[in-house]
């Protein structure tokens, strides 16, 4: 179950902040309600801050650190989250469209009813990570090692696994899963028997099976 604002160990400490900047370090920031255009974020550091109802477009947050974080009811679109680090965080209805994070590490974080839409977590480090009814359009995991990650009540469409690294993934509660490319990458995953007769033809393709009736 997600977090409210006030159910933050840290939210009678926030303070409110007006911008995000290049290697700031915030300790009990809140971000709230802003329009970030095109910010320069990279190497800074968020400690049990909070974001909320704020659309960021575009910019740089290569390498920001993220520790005890929650960002409720937040826009990211095509910004570059490139080898960022996201420790404890947890994400409530957000959006992320066209979005860069190749590289990014992620260790225990929640996503509660968000929307990803072309996004590249390309050599991605993601560790009991969790997608709870989300969608995930496009999304680009190919090299990445996940390591206990579910996905409760989510739908996966169009997502690419080349070379990615599975160990202890769980898509058996899943609602649908739909691999564009990298099937064969599927091992370390769990999955139910209707989901292996669903996902049947793709594998029957990745194996140069030819499938017809008399």
């Amino acid at each position: 179950m997600s977090r409210e604002l006030a159910d933050l160990s840290f939210a009678r400490f926030l303070q409110l902040h007006a911008d995000m900047a290049n290697e700031g370090a915030y300790d009990c920031a809140h971000f709230d309600g802003l329009e970030l255009d095109e910010p320069d974020v990279r190497n800074a550091e968020f400690t049990e801050c909070a974001i909320s109802a704020t659309a960021v477009t575009g910019g740089v947050f290569r390498h920001a650190r993220f520790n005890d974080v929650w960002v409720h009811g937040s826009r990211w679109i095509r910004a570059d989250l490139s080898e960022t680090s996201w420790m404890d965080a947890e994400f409530v209805v957000d959006a992320f469209s066209g979005i860069e994070a190749f590289g990014a590490a992620l260790r225990r974080v929640t996503f509660h009813n968000c929307k990803f839409e072309s996004v590249n977590l390309r050599a991605a480090v993601l560790q009991d990570v969790s997608f709870v009814d989300c969608v995930l359009r496009h999304v680009d995991i190919s090299e990445a090692k996940l390591t206990s990650v579910t996905f409760p009540g989510s739908e996966i469409e169009g997502l690419s696994l080349r070379k990615a690294q599975l160990k202890k993934v769980d898509l058996r509660e899943a609602r649908s899963i739909d691999i564009a490319d990298g099937i064969e990458s599927l091992s370390g995953a769990l999955i139910t028997r209707t989901q292996l007769l669903d996902l049947a033809p793709v594998f029957a393709h990745a194996l140069g099976i030819i499938v017809k009736d008399r």
